[in-house]
């Protein structure tokens, strides 16, 4: 079976094989596969010493100290913790997220509203961005966290965070971020970002499925309520055995990111452009979300009388999805693109088309040849 052209990193990257050479040093028998909480021995005090040095590999990204690292499963779990954790303990709370932020925040934050927290929904412009008008409009006396991610997993656009995270360090009311679309697609520093909690992902930078991190301010500190317990690891945030070649494989792809982010930016730019200039002789295509604040690696585009999951059939050698990887058990459009707007129709016609590290230019073009011949094939027999 002939391997389709991947275009669909949104969704997960390959790990990259520089960062699969290293994950294998720590799980065979002639490699360091102790426990890294295991301090009577030299295995565990050498697995401890590889993942603290992951740790600081991951806050070199974000520019954050080492300390403010804490291991999870991923950024799933991450959001989990930091909503969670936050309004634990807190009578008559309120939060702030908006409708189109990841399954993870969602999810979430609908399990605290059945349980009687207060959550205000903000609903974004066809941008796709909520601005800090809207959060500052929304907050009240009993608002404890507001959740919105840095990057939007289905559209690209960037949320302007910064002014968000003034507002509410004024205000004492905490800032949650979720990143797992932006490390490694987009320069991040959580000083910068005035962040006092931010999910991240190892599967979304090249690196394995099944680790991420949570960063938890410390100056001042940001305290949250352990949603796992057994051991008290992670400073007591997160009990359970650390998985030390995933979190090394974590580690490894952060410093490539870190490494290269600029050129991989600037072929991203350059592999999208060509992309989208392939697709020039189609008309009827619309570009989602905000065309200005955006990652390059993210295109969302909607196909004029021609059904997504039909568009997909018709691309079998490309590899594309008709929204996020976490919502695609449903054949419901996308509850993003409902979310800035768009209309069920439209949202039924969109696809997005993610493009990483590994995309060439002859697959691009391959991509673009591709998608006019269908679609045109397409609509010649509606």
């Amino acid at each position: 079976m002939k391997k389709p052209v991947y275009l669909d990193y949104a969704a997960t990257t390959p790990v990259d094989p520089a960062v699969a050479e290293d994950m294998i040093k720590y799980l065979t028998p002639d490699g360091v596969y102790g426990n890294p909480a295991s301090r009577s021995h030299a295995l565990g005090w050498q697995a401890e010493a590889a993942v603290e040095s992951a740790r600081q590999q991951v806050a070199r990204l974000i520019h954050a100290d080492p300390r403010e690292i804490v291991w999870t499963s991923g950024a799933t779990e991450s959001d989990n913790l930091a909503i969670k954790g936050a309004v634990e303990g807190r009578d008559n709370a309120h939060i702030i997220t908006s409708v189109i932020e990841h399954k993870a925040v969602i999810d979430t934050c609908k399990h605290l509203e059945q349980n009687g927290v207060e959550v205000t929904w903000l609903t974004p412009g066809l941008d796709g961005r909520i601005g800090v008008e809207q959060v500052a409009d929304a907050l009240r006396d009993n608002t404890v966290l507001v959740s919105l991610m840095l990057v939007n997993n289905e559209l690209g656009c960037i949320t302007d965070i910064a002014p968000i995270g003034r507002l509410l360090r004024d205000r004492k009311v905490l800032l949650h971020v979720d990143a797992a679309q932006a490390a490694g697609k987009m320069p991040v520093d959580v000083s910068a970002l005035n962040v006092d909690l931010m999910s991240l992902s190892g599967h979304k930078v090249y690196g394995p499925k099944g680790v991420g991190a949570l960063y938890v301010r410390r100056s001042p500190d940001v305290r949250i309520q352990a949603q796992i317990h057994g051991g008290g690891h992670e400073r007591g945030m997160r009990s359970g055995t650390l998985p030390t070649h995933q979190i090394v494989g974590m580690g490894k792809a952060f410093t490539l990111a870190e490494a290269g982010l600029e050129a991989e930016m600037d072929d991203l730019e350059r592999l999208r452009s060509a992309f989208l200039d392939g697709l020039e002789g189609l008309d009827g295509v619309t570009l989602n979300g905000s065309q200005e604040s955006r990652v390059p690696g993210i295109v969302n585009l909607a196909f004029e009388g021609v059904e997504a999951e039909s568009l997909m059939l018709g691309l079998r050698d490309l590899a594309v999805s008709s929204g996020s990887a976490c919502a695609s058990a449903t054949i419901e459009p996308s509850f993003v693109l409902r979310g800035i707007g768009l209309s069920d129709e439209l949202a039924h016609r969109a696809l997005r088309f993610s493009l990483g590290r590994f995309t060439t230019s002859e697959e691009v073009a391959f991509a673009s040849s591709q998608i006019v011949d269908v679609v045109t094939r397409l609509r010649a027999v509606r």
